[in-house]
């Protein structure tokens, strides 16, 4: 029942949320300024507007039904035979469940590819980029690893840590439009604020899956180049991440409600 509900949540998401997303990766991949993003989405046409949508659909769905699935899954397995205190063990079920998402990176991957104007005169489909990758082996598929490891154990564990707590102290519950209202604002609160914690994080990520072939650059060597790029200024490192919380508080806003009425719905 959870990976249902995560699946059907994040495909609500991804088709409301995906233009907004695509011109925050063309910000966090060439440090564009908002209004330059729009124009540059606006001169590629609306025929491109959903191109790539595919790989998020099919990651994302996949990875948020493996999300609420696993940190059950892995919640009752642990609490079953750990006996370390509870908040710990939902801890670490949180990790694990985030760890086991990064072996959809391959998704992610194809996904940044399909979104970078660079590659739109080399890549027509899904389909066309996976092929292509292939020639370079299976490591290929899998460039930009460590940040979303980075990113999804520490992510999870906040997001199902703090997601009670928060709705607790939002007024209770009495209808079940309420419960809606109560849901949205505990989903879009964590999405805003943990999307701006690792918006730098995913820049690096962007950054490395945006190359095809060459040397794998560790994490640490791409984020120097960034930052010396981006003038040794942090709040460049966080060009774009103003429009990442909104599109983050609508995004996890839309899964966290749609997960929690279609649970009680099944």
């Amino acid at each position: 029942k959870h990976y249902v509900c995560g699946l059907c949540a994040a495909f609500t998401n991804i088709v409301v949320t995906f233009p907004i997303q695509k011109m925050l990766f063309r910000q966090q991949l060439y440090g564009l300024r908002a209004r330059d993003a729009v124009c540059q989405l606006y001169r590629d046409g609306l025929h491109t507007l959903y191109r790539g949508i595919l790989p998020p659909l099919l990651q994302k769905a996949t990875s948020q039904a493996l999300m609420f699935g696993l940190y059950e899954d892995f919640s009752a397995l642990l609490l079953g035979h750990a006996r370390a205190p509870e908040l710990l063990t939902r801890s670490a079920a949180a990790v694990l469940a985030g760890t086991t998402e990064a072996v959809l990176t391959p998704f992610e991957r194809v996904q940044t590819l399909l979104q970078d104007y660079k590659h739109h005169d080399r890549f027509t489909n899904t389909y066309q980029a996976f092929r292509v990758l292939k020639a370079y082996g299976l490591r290929e598929y899998y460039r930009g690893l460590v940040p979303i490891l980075l990113r999804n154990g520490p992510s999870n564990m906040l997001f199902f840590g703090l997601r009670g707590p928060i709705k607790q102290c939002l007024p209770e519950a009495t209808s079940s439009s309420s419960h809606v209202v109560s849901d949205f604002i505990c989903g879009g609160l964590l999405g805003a604020v943990l999307s701006f914690l690792f918006f730098p994080v995913n820049v690096v990520k962007t950054r490395m899956q945006a190359q095809i072939g060459g040397e794998f650059q560790s994490f640490s060597k791409v984020l120097a180049k960034i930052w010396l790029e981006r003038d040794r200024k942090v709040i460049h490192l966080f060009r774009g991440a103003h429009l990442n919380c909104y599109r983050s508080m609508l995004s996890w806003g839309i899964s966290n409600t749609t997960y929690e009425f279609l649970l009680k719905l099944l």
